[in-house]
C-alpha cells in the first residue's frame, strides 16, 4: 500500500473515532432509561422508535396472568406431554461462532415435562437445553399459553402500524447465552455423550460477529477498545425495547422465561446509512 492509501485509511479510521465520540456526547447515554408508565403509541414512536434508542418500560404486561400463573407446576399441567422443539448445545452458546464456523444448536423434540426434568437435573442428559425457537412459537407450539399472555404489545403495534412478525417464548437457565462470513454448522451429540460440529451445507455462509463483549480478544479486535457497551438488567414484569441495528448479547442470571415480540425493521434511510458505514469499515479494515 502506498503512502496516499495509508493516509486515506488512517483518516477514515479517525473519522470513525470522531463519529463514536459525537454519538456518545450528543445521542447515547451510559444507561438505558426506565419509564414508570406505559407510553402512548405517539410517545413511544416519538421518543424511542424515531431516535432508535432502547428503553425499559414498566407496567406494559402487568395485566398478564402469566406473571403469577407460570410456575413449574402450572406449566407441567398445561403443557406436560406437549412435544416441543428444544435447542441443545454443549456450552450454552447457541447460534455462535466456534473457530471459523457459525454453529447452530442441535434441535431435539421432547415433551415439556422432559425439558423441565432436564433443567432440574433429574436426567443424565448432556449439554445445555434451551427453548429459543424464533418462528413465532408462542402462537404455534405454545398456543395453550396464549390465554395467559398477549401476542402483541398494543402500543407498539399501533406505533409500528402492524402486528409483530413473530411472538416468541424463551425458557432456559443461566447457562444459556446468545452471542466476516462463516460456514454454517450444527452441534450433534455423538454416542460418547460429547458434541461434534457438523457442517450445514444447506444454510451456507452466515454473517456474524465472532466477539464476546464480556471477554473481548483485543489482539484480534483492537478497535473494540473504543467501544462503550451499555449494560442493562431486565427484571420480572419489565419490557425492554431494543431498537433495530443494536448489537446485543444476552445472559440470564437464573432460570427464567421471556416473551419477545419481533417487529421487523423499516429498511429506510437509517438502514442505508448503516450499510454505508459498514462498507467504509470494510475499506478501513482492509487498509
Amino acid at each position: 500500500m502506498g503512502s496516499q492509501e495509508k493516509y486515506v485509511t488512517k483518516q477514515i479510521q479517525e473519522r470513525f473515532r470522531q463519529l463514536a465520540k459525537e454519538a456518545r456526547d450528543l445521542y447515547l447515554t451510559t444507561v438505558v432509561p426506565t419509564l414508570d408508565h406505559v407510553p402512548s403509541p405517539l410517545e413511544f414512536h416519538r421518543d424511542w422508535v424515531c431516535p432508535n434508542k432502547p428503553v425499559i418500560i414498566q407496567g406494559a404486561i402487568s395485566h398478564w396472568p402469566a406473571l403469577h400463573r407460570w410456575t413449574d407446576e402450572y406449566l407441567r399441567k398445561i403443557l406436560g406431554d406437549k412435544e416441543l422443539t428444544v435447542a441443545v448445545t454443549p456450552n450454552g452458546y447457541a447460534d455462535a461462532v466456534v473457530g471459523n464456523k457459525f454453529v447452530m444448536p442441535e434441535e431435539r423434540t421432547m415433551s415439556f415435562t422432559e425439558f423441565l426434568d432436564t433443567l432440574d437435573q433429574k436426567t443424565d442428559s448432556q449439554g445445555v437445553f434451551y427453548i429459543q425457537k424464533q418462528n413465532s412459537n408462542l402462537t404455534e407450539e405454545f398456543h395453550k399459553l396464549i390465554p395467559d399472555a398477549d401476542v402483541q404489545l398494543k402500543f407498539a403495534t399501533e406505533a409500528f402500524g402492524r402486528l409483530p412478525d413473530a411472538s416468541n417464548f424463551w425458557m432456559g437457565d443461566k447457562r444459556a447465552v446468545t452471542s466476516s462470513n462463516y460456514q454454517a454448522a450444527c452441534y450433534k451429540e455423538n454416542d460418547t455423550g460429547t458434541f461434534d460440529i457438523v457442517d450445514d451445507h444447506n444454510t451456507g455462509e452466515v454473517p456474524w460477529i465472532p466477539l464476546d463483549p464480556t471477554n473481548p480478544d483485543l489482539d484480534k479486535f483492537p478497535q473494540f477498545a473504543n467501544a462503550r457497551p451499555i449494560q442493562v438488567t431486565v427484571n420480572a414484569g419489565e419490557t425492554l425495547y431494543l431498537p433495530s441495528l443494536w448489537f446485543h448479547h444476552v445472559q440470564q442470571s437464573h432460570r427464567c422465561i421471556a416473551v419477545n415480540f419481533w417487529y421487523d425493521m423499516e429498511f429506510d434511510i437509517k438502514y442505508s446509512y448503516y450499510k454505508f458505514v459498514e462498507s467504509l469499515v470494510e475499506v478501513a479494515d482492509k487498509g
